[in-house]
Order: structure tokens, then C-alpha cells, then sequence
């Protein structure tokens, strides 16, 4: 087990990240740093027919370039859950278990949630409770917690420095 780790938020994340807090005791969110254009805060990848397929979130930018991500809203004059939801079908529609999968999925991104954070929190858990893990998730971030943290691979996660509580 890797104790705590201190992870970015994501929509809908690759598997790397699944595999990085499956090995940990507690995932803390990140929710202070500042938004990053073209990450995968707000962007995914889906394998279409025709090769990786890039979703996008559009979100609204404070009036700073330097705006926290806890901040940061989604833009919903854009049509954005129709396009992801209809790639998704398109995509996997053929697969097994889609359906009982998916409903879950669409179910969260359907919902008009106001931030981006609030949106990545639900669709991780949401997928971490169909991966049947159990992890204890928290959003706050304490300054603690931040010190003890060192940076691990290239996933650009963060993992705790020693086992000591924090």
C-alpha cells in the first residue's frame, strides 16, 4: 500500500490513474492548484473507430490566467454531454456490458453540475465503485500533507515521503 496520495483531478481518467490509488490507503484530490488549458481536467480520450478520439469539457476562465481549479465552471451554451454520450454509444455500444456500465456514467454526466471538480469527483468514485475499490477520498488538502508529499513516474502524481500521520 502507498498510504496517501495526493492526485490531480481528471474526467474521466486513463487506467494509469486507477492503478496508482488502487495501491493507496487515501486519495486526496487537489483542488487548489491553478486550471491548466489542454489537460486532462477537462479532457479524455475515448478508441472511436477511426483512432483516439479527444472529449472536451468546455469550461469558463476566470478573468486571471492563474484561476484554482476548484473555480473553474463548466460551460453548458455548448452541447458537450450530447457529443461525449453519442461518442461513448458510437464507440462501445458493441461491448459487453455496456449498457450496465454506461447507464451509470451517463447518469453523472447528464446532471448540470456547476464545477469541473464536482464533475471529476462523481465520475471517479462512480467508476471506483464499478471497479468494486474502496478508498478513502478526501478534498481537502492540508499544507501538512503537501510538504510530505514528493513527486512519482510520470504520471505526475504525488506520493507520501514516509508512513508518518499526518
Amino acid at each position: 500500500m502507498a498510504g496517501k496520495i495526493l492526485v490531480s483531478t481528471a474526467y474521466l481518467p486513463p487506467v494509469e490513474y486507477f492503478s496508482l490509488i488502487s495501491r493507496a490507503e487515501e486519495v486526496l484530490i487537489e483542488r487548489e492548484e491553478n486550471y491548466l488549458k489542454q489537460s486532462f481536467r477537462n479532457r479524455c480520450y475515448i478508441l472511436s473507430s477511426h483512432g483516439p478520439q479527444l472529449l472536451s469539457v468546455p469550461v469558463y476562465l476566470g478573468s486571471q490566467h492563474k484561476t484554482q481549479l476548484k473555480d473553474i465552471r463548466i460551460d453548458y451554451s455548448k452541447r458537450w454531454q450530447q457529443v461525449h454520450l453519442g461518442a461513448m454509444t458510437a464507440s462501445y455500444s458493441a461491448s459487453p456490458y455496456f449498457q450496465f456500465y454506461f447507464e451509470d456514467i451517463e447518469k453523472v454526466i447528464s446532471k448540470k453540475t456547476i464545477f469541473l471538480i464536482d464533475l471529476n469527483t462523481e465520475l471517479t468514485q462512480t467508476i471506483l465503485n464499478m471497479l468494486k475499490m474502496k478508498i478513502s477520498s478526501s478534498l481537502r488538502l492540508n499544507l501538512k500533507v503537501r510538504q510530505n508529499l514528493k513527486m512519482t513516474s510520470d504520471t505526475g502524481s504525488l506520493q507520501r515521503k514516509n508512513q508518518a500521520s499526518v
